[in-house]
């Protein structure tokens, strides 16, 4: 097992929480609080599931990996609202979405050699 924080996915993670910190400071006041709180604590909930999918095995790693694409998705429509709202600048967006697909590829790479190691696993 790696260290969590040696991972490239934990890398790209910690980045996009890192850019959810500078979209929630350039939002506007009115949706810091509402939609700037949850990306960054989407970030935040994909870094804890990266860590625990990490330490896991079989079938709680896929489990894990799966809550980390779920927090994904939701981050990625709430930064789409942002920007079509343009609450962010054309310049965060795109930062926004090179990390999310990054993250999604690895993650979803993750996923399917986890699942493809349990059904090559011998019954015991």
């Amino acid at each position: 097992m790696a260290i969590y924080t040696e991972l490239p996915i934990y890398k790209h993670g910690c980045d996009l929480l890192s850019l959810a910190l500078d979209v929630q400071v350039q939002m506007p006041r009115m949706f810091k609080r509402s939609l700037g709180e949850k990306i960054h604590v989407k970030c935040v909930d994909m870094l804890e599931s990266m860590a625990m999918a990490n330490a896991s095995r079989g079938g709680d790693r896929v489990e894990q990996l799966d809550t980390l694409l779920q927090h994904l998705r939701a981050t990625t429509a709430m930064l789409r609202v942002s920007h079509d709202k343009r609450l962010i600048s054309p310049k965060l967006w795109a930062r926004s979405v090179e990390l999310l697909d990054a993250v999604g590829a690895q993650a979803g790479g993750w996923r399917k050699q986890t699942l493809g190691n349990l059904s090559a696993a011998p019954a015991v």
